[in-house]
């Protein structure tokens, strides 16, 4: 299944001091999303099932020698795909740096490999700060248990305790309310999945801005326990109205994903990627979507 190739340590050392480590921050979908409240505090509360997916990041750590001239103490350097040239403000600094104002840490050298898109709606920048978590707890012996690393992580972002354990989840409040899925797994597995990310950044606060509040007759954790072949009239995703009215084109990439051949298709998060899910493994997402970057696996 996917979220079982999502948490992976690699050591590689010649003593303690120059031990790498090395992790596989996963993407995740959303298996349907309702905005189903406004908060007093200006959020939104939604329901949603979080499914992690194997296309991942590649992050590793090693120790930064005592005589190595860094103004910081978590030293990133970030390479691959989707840039984030900030690398001072990334996710994955602030996670060590969340950690090391409770945690005696030694400094760092980290290197984010990035695969997973930014501004997809795939939770890339979450993921990457989870497994940072993760990998700081393995690494130095923290001993944080999963309960502690997960509040941790919900401090950085309402998505990112999701990825402490990668596993299947129906999300409430802003995202970081977790509780058990079950079912989805066995209908999900065996199947394709293929992601196709346009070159469009849709803004979180504009999608919010337009959607229509109000929640569903039935839950998407319902839902989502039923035939996949059930989901297209019944599974939604509510910023998909507000966003496609913005962005035609990406109402256009969902309706040529079903003339493929999905059983499923839908925008993850605020977009702008899609998934769709097949019974087959498509080979045609790359051509058929030439100005996009593209995905597939099976789950």
């Amino acid at each position: 299944m996917a979220y079982a190739v999502c948490i992976i340590f690699l050591t590689f050392a010649k003593n303690n001091k120059y031990t790498i480590m090395v992790v596989f921050p996963c993407a995740k979908i959303n298996l349907g999303l309702n905005i189903v409240g406004v908060r007093t505090d200006g959020y939104h509360d939604l329901e949603t099932v979080f499914y992690p997916i194997p296309l991942t990041d590649a992050l590793e750590i090693k120790h930064m020698d005592k005589d190595f001239p860094s103004d910081v103490n978590c030293d990133l350097k970030i390479t691959g795909n989707s840039i984030d040239c900030n690398e001072a403000d990334n996710l994955v600094v602030k996670a060590y740096n969340l950690l090391a104002s409770d945690y005696e840490l030694p400094r760092v050298h980290a290197h984010l490999f990035k695969r997973i898109p930014s501004q997809a709606g795939l939770g890339g920048g979450s993921s990457d700060a989870a497994f940072m978590i993760r990998l700081l707890d393995e690494r130095f012996r923290l001993n944080l248990g999963i309960a502690e690393m997960e509040r941790y992580a919900a401090r950085l972002g309402a998505d990112c305790a999701f990825f402490i354990t990668a596993t299947p989840a129906f999300a409430t409040g802003i995202g970081d309310q977790l509780e058990p899925v079950d079912n989805e797994q066995g209908n999900l597995n065996g199947y394709y999945i293929g992601i196709v990310k346009p070159n469009v950044a849709v803004s979180t606060r504009e999608a919010y801005q337009h959607v229509k509040v109000e929640k569903p007759n039935v839950s998407c954790r319902t839902i989502v326990r039923q035939p996949i072949d059930t989901w297209r009239e019944s599974l939604h995703n509510d910023f998909e109205d507000s966003v496609f009215k913005i962005y035609p084109k990406l109402a256009n990439i969902k309706q040529r994903l079903y003339q493929l051949g999905a059983l499923y298709a839908q925008m993850s998060g605020s977009g702008s990627a899609f998934y769709a899910i097949f019974k087959e493994a498509p080979s045609n997402l790359g051509p058929e979507f030439p100005d996009c970057s593209t995905f597939t696996s099976i789950l």
